[in-house]
């Protein structure tokens, strides 16, 4: 067995390159010498700023030989009276064999020839030198470039390259241009702290080689550094560090060997929000923040940096970045106090300027149109006046910090400068918190709004989106969603399911497209067509959300989807999580089989979905035996239980009720006085196609259970 080292060494790479580079190669390597039959035991990959790299432990030297079958042409194709035909000394020749090495066996599909081959197994040093320059110029990427005079794509020059196995250098060249980039056994160590070369004897010394050269080359040992060194250099100040996991990301990808160093800001710059601080801190300059106590998020004016320079400069790098940092909130300052000295609703006019969407206008159209699916919003909830006061006023102010300052240098701050400079202009609470909460979630594992004010807003806000995207055509396809309509829709029933909040999607969608439809200034062509897209997507948004957050089994989701589930969104999931609770309890068993039983028969009768009382659709003078009679008398019993499970949503009442009518259908289907369903008189077969049509409808509130698969 041998190990393996590839080492790709460039110019600084960009943080976000090297993880995706190396979340590549560990999609692609062990899979391909799996399938060569080179399986190693161990794989590992490491990256830097300067250099990306794989180790492969327990690989085999060579490829083990192989049997191997190969299926050629039909029989009838390959001879023709006895002698091989052209198709036959083809197969022979494309697989290097003699024609009498041909076999003629019998399959499924008729006779074919095959052939027997014993394959040499290859050198693993042969394959990996095949295989490495597709593994470099396979990884995809954002904004590749050229450099030299040759055509060779990669994010940052390659500068040098290993290929060791064991101690023998693997014999590859990567061509750009006039430039050759051949593999030898020489690395490079850190820039500053060990400028010369470093020579490799083996591949198994590549890590302690270069950690003796200043290079920490795994990312996961790198961060764990950082965040030790950070917390250590924060302890003295009686601070808490502010670390965030995207940030403490890019920072490992930007350093080799890092030291954390601590810089001073001017306390002035503490009356700033510490949004902007913060964000002035981590955005441009990948600083760490300190705040108080980690029960007390007030910020400390102090920062950590993560040095990839020389330790004993530390002073000098601390001063350097504090004048960039002073330089930084003084802008952030300035922006702050000239943004304040006019309210925030002086800025409304100026979202007239700025284009939402082409076809979809200003921005300040778009407000004008959040408002219209806020008052729909409102209507639905029956909400009182001062709560429709306040969404109207965070409807007109939500949008205005866009063409703030502020918010032009830092667009990760909308929404909460917004709340800033609403209180301070006097807007009430309620309003100001609406404004920053609309925006939320702003990702997936975010918080959602709080409030009534802030959720009706948010939904409009997305609602308004959705429909909007959806009349000029651009629907999400595949991975490529650059409005973010999913997780627009995501957050719109999350937000419903979270709060609570008893809406119909469904007459809410079909309002919105017709508000744009009889909008003049919007080109909606298909009215019906749009409404029938929406509805699908929001379908589709159900069922991933209870499928992959909520974990519940995809046949139990399908038995809830429906029109229904956008009526009714809440009533939807808690029917999904019933039937979820029903099977892991084993309660499911109790009326699974006679409920799908009497489901599939009962489609081919003609009995309307919504009816459950038995009263007019079924004919008591055409019964027949005494099943048939017990069962209309537990479908009445059954009729209340259901109505107040509807009413109620407390489906543990119908369930009960299905429960107690299930020995009665088992009699009806098999017991002593068992009937025929499909009778040959017309009226006996249509009252029993109704009485298990009856039974199927109220199963039905809580589910298709001919959806269901039993386990």
């Amino acid at each position: 067995m041998a190990t393996f080292l590839l080492e790709v060494g460039t110019e600084e790479l960009p943080a976000s390159f090297v993880d995706d580079a190396l979340d590549q190669w560990q999609a692609r390597v062990e899979a391909e010498l799996t399938e060569l039959t080179l399986t190693p035991e161990a794989v590992r990959f490491y990256g830097t700023p300067r250099r990306l790299a794989m180790l492969l432990d327990g690989l085999p030297l060579r490829q083990p030989d192989r049997q191997e079958e190969v299926k050629g042409p039909p029989a009838q194709a390959a001879f023709k009276a006895g002698q091989p035909t052209q198709a036959a000394v083809g197969f022979a020749r494309s697989r290097g064999v003699e024609l009498s090495a041909l076999e003629v066996r019998d399959t499924d599909k008729g006779a074919f020839v095959f052939v027997n081959q014993s394959i040499l197994g290859r050198p693993t040093s042969q394959i990996l030198a095949e295989l490495i320059p597709q593994w470099i110029l396979g990884l995809e990427g954002k904004r590749f470039m050229r450099w030299g005079d040759g055509d060779l794509r990669f994010p940052r020059p390659i500068r040098w390259l290993v290929a060791l196995l064991d101690g023998d250098v693997l014999p590859v060249t990567l061509e750009n241009g006039s430039t050759l980039c051949q593999s030898d056994r020489i690395s490079h160590g850190h820039r500053v702290l060990h400028p010369a070369p470093v020579p490799l004897g083996r591949a198994q010394d590549y890590i302690e080689a270069l950690r003796s050269a200043y290079v920490e080359i795994d990312p996961a040992a790198r961060r764990l550094l950082i965040q030790r060194q950070v917390e250590a250099a924060a302890k003295p100040l009686g601070g808490v560090p502010m670390m965030s996991p995207a940030l403490l990301d890019e920072v490992t990808n930007l350093v080799e060997w890092p030291t954390a160093v601590v810089g001073k800001f001017d306390p002035e710059f503490l009356e700033l929000p510490p949004e902007v601080v913060v964000i002035e801190m981590e955005s441009h300059q990948r600083y760490f923040s300190l705040c108080q106590s980690a029960d007390d998020l007030a910020l400390m004016p102090y920062f950590i940096t993560i040095s990839n320079g020389d330790p004993s400069k530390d002073a000098i790098i601390a001063e350097g970045n504090a004048r960039v940092i002073r330089a930084r909130l003084s802008d952030g300052k300035f922006f702050f106090d000239a943004d304040r000295a006019q309210p925030l609703d002086a800025f409304v006019a100026k979202l007239e300027t700025v284009t939402f969407e082409e076809r979809l206008g200003s921005m300040a159209a778009k407000v004008k149109r959040i408002a219209m699916v806020a008052d729909h919003l409102c209507d639905q909830l029956n909400l009182g006046a001062q709560p429709r006061q306040h969404i109207r006023r965070a409807v007109y102010l939500c949008k205005a910090d866009l063409v703030t300052q502020m918010v032009g240098e830092f667009p990760e701050l909308q929404g909460v400068m917004g709340q800033k400079y609403a209180l301070h202009s006097g807007e009430p609470e309620a309003v100001a918190t609406a404004i920053a909460e609309h925006y939320l979630p702003r990702g997936a594992q975010d918080v959602l709004p709080q409030t009534l004010v802030g959720q009706v807003v948010g939904i409009a806000d997305r609602l308004d989106t959705l429909v909007g995207i959806f009349s000029t055509g651009q629907l999400p396809t595949g991975s490529s969603d650059p409005f973010a309509l999913r997780r627009a829709a995501n957050a719109i029933l999350n937000i419903i399911w979270v709060a609570g909040l008893p809406l119909n999607l469904a007459r809410l969608l079909d309002t919105v497209v017709q508000d744009f439809a009889q909008d003049p200034s919007l080109e909606v062509a298909d009215a019906e067509g749009l409404k029938q897209q929406l509805h699908d997507f929001f379908l589709q948004r159900v069922q991933t959300l209870l499928q992959d957050e909520l974990a519940i089994d995809y046949d139990l989701v399908n038995a809830v989807l429906g029109d229904r589930v956008l009526r009714d969104p809440l009533d939807g999931k808690d029917r999904a999580l019933f039937l979820q609770e029903m099977r892991r309890s084993g309660r499911m068993d109790a009326v699974y089989e006679t409920v799908n039983r009497a489901t599939r028969l009962a489609s081919q009768g003609s009995l309307d979905t919504e009816v459950l009382d038995p009263e007019g659709v079924i004919a008591p003078a055409a019964l027949e035996a005494q099943s048939e009679r017990g069962l209309l008398a537990a479908l009445k019993t059954l009729v209340p239980q259901t109505q107040a499970a509807q009413a109620s949503r407390n489906y543990d009442q119908l369930v009960a009720g299905l429960e107690q009518v299930a020995p009665v259908v088992s009699g009806f289907f098999d017991g002593p006085d068992s009937v025929l369903v499909m009778a040959d008189q017309p009226a006996v077969r249509q009252n029993r196609l109704n009485l298990l049509g009856l039974l199927r409808n109220h199963a039905l509130v809580l589910g298709d259970f001919g959806a269901i698969v039993k386990g």
